[in-house]
């Protein structure tokens, strides 16, 4: 099996930084399957290719079978695994590309955070649905995708095409995404896994899907291939939908209650009205689900949106029509990207500002930074957090650890009332705590809000 990561990106052999791997050097590494090698056989500052082999021992493959799984003697020694990028493909390169999937390089952490040309290349890659599932899968993340159907035989034309193709993906893309897509989706493409899936398979694709496989338009299709085990595929769907708008089927099910993301929108809009906020600056705005809703209403007279991440920041002015907007609803607009643990005078002014499931994703050691540039130096009107409640956490089937991959924590009732009880007495705010979502006696909601009020 073969993948090749190319990029341009000037200099482009720094494309071994963000891999992790030299690309003077051959590295190989010992799969339970086989060997993965990695290698680079083009290196220079223009481009560099860093090529991934899996070269698969059939028979160690065979000798790994679960022991409850069906004996198909025949089908262990006459199959595609050897040749076919697959699942075995994923895990391997899972293991081999760990640290670039986590999107961590200390020496070009610019760099890792930001999104950069790249070409992706799978000779053979089986695809069940044919080249259109491919279309699918990959052109909503922002790839130009080129799937050649491969034929039977070649000889004999007339039998036609096999299920498959010879995949090339080009685009701007964060090489962590990249990698992160390819390990979720060869196997959903495959429709296919080599090993029995345990109940942390959920975890797995939640980690690894993260905000992109939240926000696709085919992720039941990635959840239930993915997860061939419905119970799981049940689970994963439920707690993808904390990290999406509802989608239009779900909308129209009258009988299932709201999600929950769509309950927590629904309460900040509501606690922003009540406040009577004419001015708000989403912290945090992600792809601008927030920010529409307060466009949608014209008694706010200002609304403004501010992302970290610059490719979450595009596809909120691509969300909102920027580029077509009309020219009053634009000028009560304002996105921009920056950080919430550094002062910037473009977040003061304004009578709201909303941190929606944003401060779980802060560093512990750095909320004292943004306790100190949203309370101390923004100084809004009225601050709302929302942030998970842990307690909660037991009532989620299948759930190990933390709701999301990029949590840094998640506060009980009691560790949210003392940060927001100290935050509001060293700032001179009052603060009234609330719940989102249908509440659990014992538990209490599966969101928390906080309401601060300035004097």
């Amino acid at each position: 099996m073969l993948l090749t990561i190319s990029t341009t990106l000037a200099p482009a052999r720094d494309l071994g930084y963000l891999l992790h791997k030299h690309p003077d050097r051959v590295q190989e590494f010992s799969q339970s399957f086989g060997a993965a090698t990695v290698l680079f056989p083009v290196a220079t500052d223009e481009r560099t290719t860093a090529a991934l082999v899996l070269d698969v021992d059939p028979v160690r493959l065979a000798r790994s079978r679960p022991r409850n799984a069906p004996d198909f003697s025949l089908a262990q020694c006459v199959n595609d695994r050897s040749y076919a990028a697959s699942s075995l493909l994923a895990v391997a390169l899972g293991d081999v590309f760990t640290t670039a999937r986590s999107g961590r390089c200390n020496a070009r952490q610019e760099l890792a955070d930001s999104a950069i040309p790249l070409e992706l290349e799978l000779p053979v890659l089986p695809c069940r649905g044919g080249v259109e599932v491919a279309h699918r899968l990959f052109e909503p993340l922002g790839w130009v995708v080129e799937a050649d159907p491969l034929p039977l035989d070649e000889r004999f034309p007339e039998w036609g095409d096999s299920r498959y193709v010879r995949l090339r993906l080009t685009g701007t893309v964060r090489l962590a995404d990249a990698l992160n897509q390819l390990y979720v989706l060869l196997p959903v493409l495959d429709e296919s896994k080599h090993y029995w899936q345990a109940a942390d398979e959920v975890d797995k694709l939640i980690r690894s899907g993260g905000e992109w496989l939240a926000t696709h338009p085919e992720r039941e299709l990635i959840t239930r291939r993915y997860l061939a085990r419905t119970g799981l595929a049940r689970a994963a769907l439920a707690r993808l939908a904390e990290l999406d708008d509802e989608s239009p089927d779900e909308a129209e099910r009258a009988d299932r209650p709201a999600p929950l993301n769509t309950r927590r929108r629904d309460a900040v809009l509501a606690t922003l009205a009540e406040l009577k906020a004419g001015t708000v600056i989403d912290l945090g705005c992600g792809e601008g689900q927030l920010v529409a809703a307060l466009l949608d209403d014209p008694s706010y007279s200002k609304v403004a949106g501010m992302e970290v991440s610059s490719q979450a920041l595009r596809r909120a002015a691509r969300s909102l029509r920027v580029d077509d907007m009309g020219e009053r609803r634009a000028e009560r607009l304002e996105l921009f990207q920056g950080s919430l643990t550094y002062e910037d005078p473009r977040l003061a002014g304004y009578d709201a500002a909303v941190l929606m499931e944003v401060v779980e994703h802060v560093d512990p050691s750095r909320l004292g930074a943004l306790e100190h540039v949203v309370f101390a130096a923004a100084r809004p009107g009225a601050v709302l957090v929302t942030t998970p409640n842990a307690d909660f956490n037991p009532r989620y089937e299948h759930l190990v650890g933390m709701r999301h991959p990029d949590h840094r924590f998640e506060w009980t009732r009691a560790e949210l009332a003392a940060w927001a009880g100290g935050v509001a007495e060293r700032h001179g705010y009052s603060v009234e705590l609330r719940g989102i979502g249908e509440a659990d006696p014992e538990l209490g909601a599966p969101t928390q809000l906080a309401v601060f009020r300035r004097g």
